[in-house]
């Protein structure tokens, strides 16, 4: 059976815009996702990948262990807030128990499986602290100190990581990385490694839980804060297919 088996979660959003021009009004809506060329990138190097959107991952996230394991060997969240995980309609709307799926995803990571977060507003804490998962078992596994409130770092002149540490995920990624527009700012565990950094703060952390490993990037993987410079960079199919591989374990 093939071990390139891949959940990848969030990216993607609903906009409602209300205009007003003079004594009148009317509104606006649309639909976007976010990592279109990310995924594409992972289909080319021949990972199998299921992509649940935002609005799918509330109810159709794998609720047990046995399911994410059977399925998947590498789960990436991306821009997902918490409570997505947290909330399903039978939990939030009819009161009903089901099980913590973050913690399910913490007994994957423990078992061997790989997890991956990337940043946004609603990644580690995100926009006003609502990712929120500091506060969930999944601040446990991840190889970062995850904040309580707004952990956003904008950056709108563009900051560029460096290469902290020599690592298989960077092999043959040469040159000067491209710019970002932001990231969450988080603090590297001990015993994790610190591979890329801008400034004094972790960009790229990676690490061990259990018998998996895991991994946090701290800015975004499309705009904004990922920019059309790094969407265009050469090794950009390279870096995550790397990471993904280090992650399962290739």
């Amino acid at each position: 059976m093939s071990k390139k088996r891949i959940l990848f979660a969030g990216e993607s959003w609903t906009s409602y815009a209300i205009h007003t021009k003079g004594a009148s009004s009317y509104t606006t809506s649309g639909y976007d996702e976010g990592a279109t060329v990310l995924l594409g990138s992972l289909k080319d190097a021949g990972y199998d990948v299921t992509y649940l959107r935002n609005h799918e991952a509330v109810e159709a996230f794998p609720y047990s262990v046995e399911e994410i394991t059977e399925r998947f060997d590498l789960v990436v969240l991306s821009d997902l807030p918490a409570d997505s995980l947290l909330l399903p309609h039978a939990v939030f709307v009819k009161g009903e128990r089901r099980p913590n799926r973050l913690r399910s995803l913490t007994k994957f990571v423990d078992q061997g499986g790989g997890l991956l977060m990337i940043g946004g507003f609603m990644s580690f804490a995100g926009f006003e602290g609502r990712g929120r998962y500091a506060m969930t078992p999944l601040a446990d596994v991840l190889p970062v100190e995850i904040a309580r409130g707004d952990d956003r770092v904008e950056e709108p002149e563009g900051v560029t990581p460096t290469v902290a540490k020599d690592h298989a995920i960077l092999a043959g990624i040469d040159g000067e990385w491209p710019y970002f527009l932001g990231y969450n700012q988080f603090k590297a565990k001990s015993g994790s490694d610190v591979l890329l950094s801008v400034g004094d703060d972790p960009f790229l952390v990676v690490g061990q839980h259990g018998q998996g490993r895991v991994a946090a990037f701290a800015s975004d993987c499309s705009p904004h804060w990922g920019s059309p410079q790094f969407m265009a960079w050469r090794h950009y199919a390279t870096f995550w297919s790397q990471l993904a591989g280090w992650l399962r374990r290739a």
